[in-house]
């Protein structure tokens, strides 16, 4: 362990720096465009499904390997199993968070320049139908998403640069509290619309026609992006967490938390979206053009509700990113700072040139060199692909195989169960221990297998 190195505080703050690195733009731009596609309460019923029995061990597994070490991702595994092919998985650690937060934060950016758009009243100065086109009016255009972008991911790694007490935890504190909030009043609002009621019977009534293998593969797929698992994030923020801490009780917290804000943010937008008229499988895109129309119709009467809606409702979307995007820069800041000796505001500066050159590319994608694809898809919807359903599942599978059958079992039962001293942990351990070492391994194999061979 690095001398000096900083911890969160007490319980709270893991909590909620934990679940900030998970909610985020996954459940309020990827959740609802993702249920859309795949039957709507269909897979939100499996979501959850593959969140509790598979994704909250695989927290915990993540969770185990960041403590024990108590370093970053690469550092974690050179100290768990020095000189041994496990690298790989302390190297996937942390190229994919940079890969991740490289397009992420083109959506992000999106976020941003929607709320300036709040801001400036710009949805009271068109009407309904001109509103579906502003999402793609913007997006085709090349600098101003780059601008936005370099804003955005700017924002997120000065917050990185502060430290991890001073910084993350503090952003953390403040932003979760208040995302609930804001995600609480837009779904009230959402579900009172004309039209809504659509929306909602979406969300609640099950269509398992629509659930195809590729639905089942894209939930976990969505349990691990939502999750931040396989990707670094998990090891490398436990390594921040006291020994005294319960991991079950943290892992857990996390995970119902995601949950809820991910229900909460399908009951902010589905509804609007069906009130919209618009179709709920129209992926992406889905928040940035089903709200600018109901806050367009909003403000036909009410010029002042209009604006304050859409300022609640992209502040929410950009404080969400920000959580996230924030967690995916700090794996790489921890390593260049642990293992190459930067200075953290020095890290945060590479990490943002890395991410940004690669952003610009993943933002030109969705208009100007739109006709450039890789294997059918645009380089943005390529990377997003890519990362969700393959990046994430091997990293994933690296960490339960290297909990369940690299390292010794008494030390995992030692670090889960903070030296035997938490008696409900002890008693779940048979089951979480079991799951790591087979079960999870067995659906990552079956989905990676669906992934490779399609529908």
């Amino acid at each position: 362990m690095h001398q000096g190195r900083e911890s969160f505080g007490g319980r709270f703050a893991v909590i909620m720096t934990l679940a900030g690195s998970a909610i985020g733009l996954g459940n309020l731009w990827r959740f609802p465009y993702l249920v859309g596609e795949y039957g709507g309460a269909a897979f939100i019923i499996v979501y959850i499904l593959m969140s509790f029995l598979i994704s909250l061990p695989m927290f915990m597994a993540e969770s185990v390997i960041g403590r024990r070490s108590r370093q970053n991702a690469i550092g974690a595994v050179h100290s768990l199993a020095p000189d041994s092919g496990w690298a790989l998985l302390g190297y996937l650690s942390v190229i994919t968070p940079m890969i991740i937060v490289s397009y992420y934060s083109v959506v992000g950016g999106w976020s941003l320049n929607f709320l300036l758009k709040s801001f400036a009243f710009e949805f009271n100065k068109i009407g309904p139908e001109e509103s579906l086109g502003l999402f793609g009016s913007f997006i085709s255009k090349p600098w101003a998403p780059i601008i936005c972008l370099a804003a955005f991911l700017g924002l997120s790694c000065t917050v990185v640069a502060l430290g991890v007490k001073k910084g993350i935890e503090g952003f953390s504190k403040v932003s979760l509290p208040l995302l609930f909030v804001l995600v609480v009043i837009i779904a009230i609002y959402a579900c009172s619309m004309p039209g809504a009621k659509g929306g909602v019977d979406f969300l609640i009534k099950p269509d398992f026609s629509k659930l195809t293998g590729r639905g089942i593969a894209s939930a976990l797929g969505q349990s691990f992006y939502s999750l931040s698992l396989g990707m670094g994030i998990v090891i490398t923020y436990s390594s921040y967490v006291s020994k005294k801490e319960n991991l079950a009780v943290s892992s857990l917290g996390t995970a119902i938390s995601d949950l809820l804000f991910a229900c909460l943010a399908g009951f902010a937008i589905m509804p609007a979206v069906f009130a919209a008229g618009i179709e709920p499988n129209s992926g992406p895109g889905l928040i940035f053009q089903s709200l600018p129309y109901t806050f367009s119709k909003m403000g036909v009467g009410a010029p002042w509700a209009s604006a304050s809606a859409a300022i609640f409702f992209f502040m929410t979307v950009l404080v969400a990113a920000m959580t996230s995007a924030i967690s995916l820069v700090e794996v790489g800041v921890a390593y260049l700072v642990e293992e190459k000796g930067l200075r953290r505001g020095t890290a945060s500066l590479c990490v943002f040139g890395g991410a940004f050159t690669l952003g610009v590319f993943a933002s030109l994608s969705t208009g100007p060199i739109q006709d450039l694809k890789i294997f059918g898809k645009p380089f943005f919807d390529f990377l997003d692909l890519f990362c969700s359903n393959f990046l994430l599942l091997l990293g994933g599978m690296l960490a339960v195989l290297f909990v369940g059958w690299k390292m010794k079992k008494e030390d995992v039962f030692d670090e889960f169960t903070n030296g035997g001293t938490k008696a409900f942990n002890r008693k779940i351990f048979p089951l979480v221990y079991g799951v790591i070492k087979y079960v999870a391994p067995l659906a990552l194999a079956i989905i990676f297998f669906n992934n490779f061979l399609g529908e």
